[in-house]
């Protein structure tokens, strides 16, 4: 099915292999990642994961044959939500925020869908979501986290550049801050000073935006330990590449501190 037009929400099609299942659900943002995603989703089928969540998948619409219904069925998948818009990472959340506020789940949670995460974990963010915590995020870089074959630029990129402008923004010490592997409270994104589905989300900036702003509103946050593992001796999986790339991160990273992605009056949505 096509999702009718809404304005900050991007054109897609859903496709829902079950009804709604769980209380939560969790987001898994795609694009031609392969058999990748299919291992990632045969570790949470082997850890019972949709017993705790419906699995969303939100696909940017692939080209690889990844995203094959009969193989998501088998791996448990609840949902497959295809991008037909323009845009990144922040349209495909967007569009999975989007369905999940029609479905009323009490929480959200994400993760990269290029099985670099331990889905393993997904119940210490639940656990962390019933204690009434609104923003938690996954560190790789707290007590108990686990970050295996990091590569060097990456690690020194995160722990002395982003991780730090993003918790001044945020006025809470982050350790982890380009991590996915998250999870929000349905009351925090449904917060009419937070306001998630607007059109100036398009790339990286909603993942930056809603790190900050929970902590910005007194709302309950912190981390807990994952295990992040990047593989060895191959080629990373990350969309983020090149100067441009980095480039694109860092006028993210300061507009957000600047709070030009802070909800204005005149935005309705």
């Amino acid at each position: 099915m096509v999702s009718n037009k809404v304005i900050g929400v991007p054109e897609y099609e859903f496709y829902e292999f079950e009804d709604k299942v769980s209380e939560y659900c969790l987001l898994i943002p795609i694009i031609n990642e392969g058999n990748r995603i299919h291992k990632e989703l045969l570790r949470a089928n082997n850890a019972n994961i949709s017993k705790l969540v419906d699995i969303i998948i939100c696909d940017g619409d692939s080209t690889d044959n990844s995203t094959n219904h009969e193989l998501l069925k088998s791996l448990n998948v609840n949902t497959l939500l295809v991008k037909k818009d323009i845009g990144k990472q922040g349209t495909q959340l967007r569009m999975g925020i989007h369905f999940a506020f029609k479905r009323n789940y009490k929480g959200i949670l994400t993760i990269d869908g290029n099985n670099k995460d331990s889905i393993e974990d997904i119940p210490l963010f639940i656990d962390k979501l019933k204690e009434g915590y609104d923003f938690v995020q996954g560190s790789r870089y707290i007590k108990g986290g686990e970050a295996i074959n990091t590569p060097l630029v990456r690690h020194f990129s995160v722990r002395y550049i982003h991780a730090p402008i993003i918790s001044l923004s945020a006025r809470h010490w982050f350790t982890d801050t380009t991590n996915a592997f998250r999870a929000y409270s349905s009351a925090y994104l449904s917060n009419p000073l937070v306001k998630p589905l607007r059109e100036v989300f398009v790339t990286y900036e909603l993942l930056a935006y809603l790190s900050t702003r929970a902590s910005q509103l007194g709302l309950k946050v912190c981390e807990i330990p994952v295990k992040r593992e990047y593989p060895k001796n191959e080629e990373i999986p990350t969309k983020i590449k090149g100067i441009k790339g980095n480039l694109l991160l860092m006028s993210i990273l300061f507009k957000n501190l600047l709070h030009h992605y802070h909800p204005k009056e005149s935005e309705n949505v």
